[in-house]
C-alpha cells in the first residue's frame, strides 16, 4: 500500500512531568500507534534536535520530537531533511484548546493558531501547508492560565473520553493513509 503521508509527527513534551499532559495529546496517539502495530521507539539525534523514531509495517515513520514543544520545528526540519520528504508528505498530531473536549479537527494546512509547537514547525517548514489533526483538549476553565491548562493532567473523570479519542485519531491517521485526507476529514464531521 502506498501511504499518503510518510512522515507522522506527535507533539508534545519530554519528560516524566509532561506525561499524560493534555499538551502531549499527539505523543499519545503515535504512542498507541506504535504499540498496536509492533514499532519499536528509537533515538535519533540530528545535528541540531533528537527525536524518538519508530517505523511501522506499512513504513510510515513516526516521530515524537524530544526538544520542549516550542523547538519542534527543528526535529521534524531535520528529519524531512534526512528522509527528503516535502510538507506535504508530513501530518501533525496536536492538542487543540479550541476545540471541545474529545472532538477531532483533520486540515490539510492551517495556522498555528497561537499553539507554539505549530508555530515551530511552520518557521522550520517554512509554510503553513502541511497536513494536522488536532485532538480536542478543551478550553481553560475560568481563572486558570492557559499553560496551567495544558500543562496540567487529564482529570480521572476524562481518561476514558481521553482513551476514545486517542483511538478514533489512529484511525483517523489509517484512514487518512489508505482512502486521503478529505475522505478521512468527512468522516470525522459525520461522527460529531
Amino acid at each position: 500500500m502506498a501511504v499518503l503521508f510518510p512522515l507522522v509527527v506527535g507533539l508534545g513534551n519530554p519528560g516524566r512531568e509532561y506525561d499524560s499532559t493534555r499538551h502531549n495529546f499527539g505523543y499519545m496517539v503515535l504512542d498507541h500507534w506504535a504499540t498496536v502495530s509492533g514499532a519499536v521507539w528509537k533515538t535519533a539525534k540530528f545535528r541540531d534536535a533528537s527525536a524518538r523514531l519508530a517505523q511501522t509495517e506499512d513504513g510510515i515513520r513516526l516521530l515524537k520530537p524530544i526538544d520542549y514543544m516550542n523547538r519542534s520545528g527543528l526535529a521534524i526540519g531535520a528529519a524531512m531533511r534526512w528522509l527528503k520528504l516535502e510538507p506535504k508528505d508530513v501530518l501533525v498530531v496536536v492538542d487543540d484548546v479550541n476545540l471541545p473536549f474529545g472532538h477531532l479537527r483533520l486540515r490539510a494546512k492551517g495556522s498555528a493558531g497561537g499553539h507554539n509547537g505549530l508555530k515551530s514547525v511552520e518557521q522550520s517548514l517554512g509554510t503553513q501547508e502541511y497536513a494536522r489533526l488536532r485532538g480536542g483538549v478543551g478550553a481553560a476553565e475560568e481563572g486558570r492560565d492557559l499553560a496551567g491548562h495544558v500543562l496540567g493532567k487529564f482529570a480521572v473523570g476524562e481518561k476514558e473520553i481521553l482513551e476514545e479519542m486517542i483511538v478514533r485519531a489512529l484511525s483517523v491517521l489509517q484512514d487518512c493513509q489508505s482512502q486521503g485526507l478529505e475522505k478521512a476529514a468527512a468522516k470525522i464531521k459525520n461522527e460529531t
